[in-house]
């Protein structure tokens, strides 16, 4: 097989990747029915690890790889355009990510009268935030260091976001949901009304200090990218990166003892732990794809991972929009999985629910793809 088609199959195998990470991000984003939710896809309540909880991670690892291929364009850039292209994104993605958690910008009051959402109460941080500011810094570093030295700096978060929790959480109580010093300053920087609710107490799992430990995900992803353009001709080089990826899960599994693995607090053995599943993954994908050529069925991932964005971004408005239906006195969510899904009973329905509207976000992705339409920020 020529190199140039391996690297193009191997481009193929890093969409499908992304594409696989988009459709399970929107299958547990959208359970129907929180209380009756099959474990495995719901994250953990605070210490821990579920599948749902690789999902994230490995969309930073997929905005790595991106860069990856970002930087061989940016070769034969100048220096402005290059900034001008980071700087943009990262501030469009951010922008995006907080008009979404701000949508729809209005709600009633008392008495029924439309009123903007006050922004003293929006959230500030979320998912795709995280995604901009991770994406922005690793792309300056790479830039700017290039590969090795930005990998000693990935290696350098995770050991200073350690030592950061052990010095400013609540003594005997660091890595606790009220005692550590996430919460700590981000209620000092942004104040409760800024932070996510959804822990039943203002706390936010995307917040300013755990976003440190994050960017080894994307630069993880980054070096992975790198390795498979110019180091995999053959099954002895997936192998390599599937035993680094062990490795890093046992070093995981070990500093767990330490450094409880979390996903809310974004904890060092996590990324860790997630960067190695990671690469056992991809490694098998293009091992899959690129080795013993197996094809069938990829597009279904092709289609939501050359749109990610776009797809998870339509996933979560939409689901506001059903939210702000109501037929009766229920929303349109609600009404949907108490008289149709849960025909197929309480677990089961919940999930067909988030199968369902995964699809109905795919189908608009597949729409696009036909006509060659790839919404790129």
């Amino acid at each position: 097989m020529k190199k140039a088609n391996i690297a193009s199959q191997r481009f193929t195998a890093l969409d499908v990747f992304r594409g696989l990470t988009v459709c399970f991000m929107i299958i547990v984003n959208t359970t129907g029915n929180g209380n009756t939710t099959y474990w495995p896809l719901l994250h953990a309540d605070w210490n821990g690890f579920t599948p749902t909880d690789l999902v994230f991670p490995s969309f930073l690892f997929a905005v790595g790889n991106a860069l990856s291929f970002a930087m061989k364009r940016w070769e034969t850039m100048k220096q402005s355009e290059v900034l001008l292209k980071i700087f943009k994104r990262t501030m469009l993605i951010f922008l995006i990510g907080y008009l979404m958690y701000w949508f729809p910008f209005f709600k009633l009051d008392t008495q029924s009268h439309l009123i903007l959402s006050p922004i003293s109460h929006t959230r500030i941080l979320g998912v795709l935030q995280r995604i901009a500011l991770c994406y922005g810094i690793s792309a300056l570093l790479v830039y700017y260091l290039g590969t090795w030295k930005t990998i000693w700096i990935g290696i350098a978060s995770l050991l200073v976001y350690w030592v950061l929790l052990l010095a400013f959480g609540s003594a005997g109580a660091e890595f606790s949901k009220t005692g550590n010093a996430v919460l700590r300053f981000d209620t000092w920087l942004l104040g409760i009304d800024h932070l996510y609710r959804g822990e039943g107490f203002p706390f936010d799992p995307e917040g300013i200090l755990s976003t440190i430990p994050a960017l080894f995900n994307v630069i993880g992803g980054y070096v992975v990218g790198v390795f498979l353009q110019k180091k995999v001709e053959n099954t002895k080089g997936l192998v390599r990166l599937a035993l680094a990826g062990a490795i890093f899960v046992l070093l995981a599994v070990l500093w767990n003892y330490y450094f409880p693995i979390n996903k809310k607090l974004w904890t060092s053995s996590y990324a860790l732990l997630t960067v190695g599943l990671d690469c056992v993954l991809i490694a098998g994908i293009v091992y899959l794809i690129d080795f013993l050529g197996l094809k069938k069925g990829t597009h279904f991932f092709l289609v939501t991972g050359k749109n990610p964005l776009l797809i998870y971004l339509l996933s979560e408005v939409g689901v506001t929009i059903m939210f702000l239906i109501t037929i009766g006195n229920e929303s349109l969510f609600r009404w949907l999985y108490s008289y149709i899904f849960v025909l197929a009973g309480d677990y089961f329905g919940a999930f067909l629910f988030a199968v369902w509207w995964m699809l109905t976000c795919w189908m608009v992705g597949y729409l696009l793809d036909k006509k060659k339409i790839y919404i790129k920020i």
